[in-house]
């Protein structure tokens, strides 16, 4: 009796001990994923091919694209009726002033200027329409499959749609590019426009900057429709992960739970785990 006590025991202490600590992160988003930034690897993953509403997490896209199009960042750009019309979130860009592409970029990523969005298609392509056509594009390439993007801002539009995983795979992508890493992580910045002493002070959105001490960027969304949203990226000594949560009502505590799974390696630990079980 005593030797089968033992047994037990050891079993307890084997396997459900080290399983309740290897759990998979409480995440309360209606969508999320994990994903391995250096592999691609899927390491947790809720609804994550669900068709959702983005909100402003369009601007990664938004603004890579800019970023691979674009060969001087000083370049200025004199702002359009149609850009200073842009409604909701802006840096208040005015019609006919004059800004720089880098100075637009900062404003769209950090500060999730609409009118920025704007500004930096009719920038690039010969008008906005065409600008959004050239995303669904570079979407595609990238194996986001399943969006559809509408504008370049994030505005409520019905057939605006896209997943987390599709997110995470743009996401991925986008860190990978110096010019964007360096925005994103940014938690402060002073705008400067070209022909004007006006100057704006810009504090990121991505309160996880602050939050989450391994936080490397990325994007905030919120929409009545869409949620509060994150797509978020951190990095440690070892690892790199991207975690997207889509209409979470503590898209902070999911995103930072998550990126602690990951970074700490405590998936592995599970897998062993399991390996070793079978």
């Amino acid at each position: 009796m005593k030797k089968k006590l033992i047994f037990l025991l050891t079993l307890i202490s084997v396997f459900i001990i080290p399983l309740n600590l290897e759990a998979a992160p409480r995440v309360s988003a209606h969508a999320a994923i994990l994903m391995d930034s250096k592999t691609g690897e899927i390491i947790f993953s809720k609804n994550a091919e669900e068709l959702r509403q983005p909100a402003s997490t369009t601007k990664i896209l938004t603004a890579l694209l800019t970023i691979e199009r674009c060969n001087d960042f000083e370049r200025v750009v004199t702002i359009s009726n149609n850009c200073a019309a842009t409604g909701e979130a802006s840096i208040n860009l005015r019609t006919g002033e004059h800004i720089t592409i880098g100075e637009l970029l900062h404003g769209a990523l950090l500060k999730s200027g609409n009118d920025a969005c704007v500004a930096l298609a009719e920038a690039i392509a010969p008008s906005e329409e065409e600008f959004v056509g050239l995303m669904n594009m570079k979407a595609k390439s990238l194996g986001a499959l399943n969006s559809n993007f509408c504008n370049t801002n994030g505005l409520p539009c019905k057939n605006h749609l896209t997943t987390a995983y599709d997110l995470a795979v743009i996401a991925r992508y986008a860190m990978k590019n110096q010019v964007f890493s360096e925005i994103v992580k940014k938690k402060n910045y002073t705008l400067h426009w070209s022909d004007s002493p006006r100057v704006k002070s810009l504090k990121n959105t991505n309160k996880l900057l602050w939050l989450y001490p391994y936080t490397t960027g990325v994007k905030t969304g919120t929409t009545d429709k869409a949620g509060k949203c994150l797509v978020a990226s951190g990095k440690n000594e070892e690892r790199e992960m991207i975690v997207v949560v889509l209409n979470s009502p503590d898209r902070y505590g999911d995103a930072q739970r998550m990126l602690e799974y990951g970074l700490k390696g405590e998936y592995l630990c599970k897998e062993t785990m399991l390996l070793n079980s079978n």
